[in-house]
């Protein structure tokens, strides 16, 4: 499954050095952190407003266009989606509870 983040985030590697005219990510690297952020915002307010409505197919949708601008904000941070799959791979096993608990020491 991840497979398809790796592609994904060679991809939006290869945006880094594409011309912002011809590649909307690139596009969105050229417009900074704080287009990116915005684009999140926008996105994840679509994704709670397709959950509200209970429709699957707008969820998912939704959700898809969250997670792409989430890996863009990834990548524009030198990050990418292995960094947040350890990140969950070190919470598994671990109740919610607990990690959160851990996180204020």
């Amino acid at each position: 499954m991840n497979g398809v983040l790796e592609q994904l985030s060679e991809v939006l590697e290869e945006r880094k050095q594409a011309d912002p005219e011809s590649s909307y990510v690139a596009g969105l690297y050229a417009k900074g952190l704080d287009a990116i952020l915005k684009k999140i915002g926008e996105e994840a307010t679509e994704t709670v407003m397709a959950a509200k409505d209970g429709q699957a197919d707008k969820i998912v949708y939704e959700t898809a266009d969250l997670w792409f601008h989430t890996l863009v904000l990834l990548a524009h941070q030198g990050l990418g989606p292995d960094n947040v799959l350890n990140e969950l791979r070190r919470r598994f096993g671990l109740s919610g509870l607990e990690e959160k608990a851990a996180r204020k020491d």
